[in-house]
């Protein structure tokens, strides 16, 4: 297919509690934008809690679900022959749990998921917080319990897509320049498997700036192989697509040849 096909692959909607406007509201702005795939993926329940609805300000609750798997595929079918709206979910990644996730996603058509690690030793990635007090080397632990997280999640077998593989320096752009060989090991592990990484353009919204993840990880990304695709991790309908075409260059400058997208969980490579 041609290199001149645009999608964005990481979108959510009023369901997760932190985002704003209606599906059909992201699958219009695509439309505007001249988009030829739009991938709805708000964050999974948190499946393994017992309570209905555990973190109404993360997340949509359980019974919400199967609404929410069913307006997409419902959009799917009216917007046919305008745009291809997909099936997707960002699910959170609890090793501990997958299996229980599974079950729930086996029960959909979806198109892909991406898996992303929000949670490390208890805590939020975002909590700026958790890094008051830690020493250097503490820091380093913790670097390195979010990527062994990460590479699991590759192992799992669960998903197509890895989100924002370097998002915990969203509050803390430190994070960074902790050196640890951990990421080396979980490209690695990412290529193997043959998933995908997104260029997740939400981390301009962020404290750090940028792009998820930044180019030194792209460099080292392309020099083992790894897959990649685009996500805007949209939160309001505007922001759909957002950076595209910059990051398109960008990927081209670093030597990316092609990137890809899914369907029915397969993988389709297309030129850059």
């Amino acid at each position: 297919m041609s290199g001149s096909i645009k999608f964005d692959f990481h979108t959510h909607h009023y369901r997760c509690g932190h985002a704003r406007g209606t599906i059909r509201d992201y699958i219009e702005s695509a439309i505007n934008q001249g988009f030829h795939m739009i991938g709805i993926s708000d964050h999974s329940p948190y499946f393994a809690s017992d309570e209905e609805h555990s973190h109404p300000h993360i997340a949509m609750s359980k019974k919400e679900f199967p609404l929410y798997i069913s307006e997409v595929l419902q959009l799917k079918k009216e917007y046919k022959g305008k745009i291809d709206v997909l099936l997707g979910v960002e699910s959170d990644f609890f090793p501990e749990h997958i299996e229980l996730y599974c079950r729930q996603y086996e029960k959909y058509p979806f198109d892909y998921i991406i898996g992303s690690v929000h949670h490390v030793e208890g805590l939020n990635i975002f909590n700026k917080d958790r890094w008051e007090g830690l020493s250097a080397k503490q820091k380093q632990q913790t670097k390195e319990t979010y990527y062994h997280l990460i590479e699991s999640s590759a192992r799992s077998g669960t998903f197509q897509i890895l989100g924002h593989i370097d998002a915990m320096k969203g509050f803390y752009p430190d994070f960074s320049t902790i050196q640890t060989d951990a990421l080396v090991q979980t490209l690695k592990v990412i290529a193997q498997y043959d998933l995908a990484i997104e260029i997740n353009t939400s981390g301009k919204t962020k404290d750090c700036g940028g792009w998820y993840p930044a180019d030194d990880i792209l460099e080292m990304a392309i020099f083992y192989g790894v897959r990649v695709t685009f996500g805007s991790d949209a939160h309001d309908a505007e922001r759909v697509g957002d950076d595209f075409e910059l990051v398109r260059e960008r990927l081209k400058q670093i030597g990316f040849k092609e990137w890809v997208y899914f369907k029915e969980q397969k993988m389709f490579t297309i030129d850059i």
